[in-house]
């Protein structure tokens, strides 16, 4: 599996093109989260960095296990054209809109509703293989965009805030997310 410290032209455009990715995370114990994102949510700032807008969800279990351990993975896998997978490993931190960094990062994002976090990942190795084994599949359609989005924009920023306190202040495994300041 050929390697890199970091994203060169080729493997920035690769992950351009794909409309999903995979973020991976795990504290150093409980479970190992594994979920899928996607929209209009990811840009590389540079060849040793990326950032992601994490919107609201029914967990937060990323948020929690960086602040015990910064170690975070992305997946991205080709589902139409040439097969290829590529992972990018690194150190991140989360960003919450309580952030002095927050309005300088929004920036690089749409305006979404129910917008939780950014993620900045900085990378310390890539790595990519063939990716034959993943299906070629077509895309159709964002649901983000006609139900998750719409769903947080009706609630209103106080509904999306009481939302927070109801669903993301703790992982599945009891521990802290840190979406309000006092949550730290």
């Amino acid at each position: 599996m050929p390697t890199a410290k970091k994203l060169n032209c080729t493997l920035r455009s690769f992950i351009e093109r794909q409309k999903l990715f995979f973020v991976a995370t795990a504290a150093r114990d409980g479970r190992v989260n594994l979920s899928p994102k996607g929209m209009d949510t990811l840009h590389i700032v540079d060849d040793n960095r990326i950032i992601w807008l994490n919107l609201s969800g029914s967990g937060n279990e990323t948020a929690a296990h960086l602040l015990e351990t910064p170690r975070m993975t992305l997946m991205f896998c080709a589902f139409e054209g040439d097969a290829m997978i590529l992972r990018a490993y690194g150190s991140a931190k989360a960003l919450h809109p309580r952030d002095t960094d927050w309005s300088e990062y929004r920036g690089y994002f749409p305006d979404l509703a129910g917008s939780r976090q950014i993620f900045d990942l900085e990378i310390d190795l890539v790595q990519t293989s063939c990716g034959t084994g993943v299906p070629v599949m077509r895309f159709e359609k964002s649901r983000a965009e006609d139900e998750l989005e719409p769903y947080y924009r009706d609630m209103g920023t106080e509904g999306v805030e009481d939302y927070w306190r109801r669903k993301n202040t703790q992982s599945i495994d009891g521990k802290p997310t840190g979406i309000f300041a006092d949550d730290v």
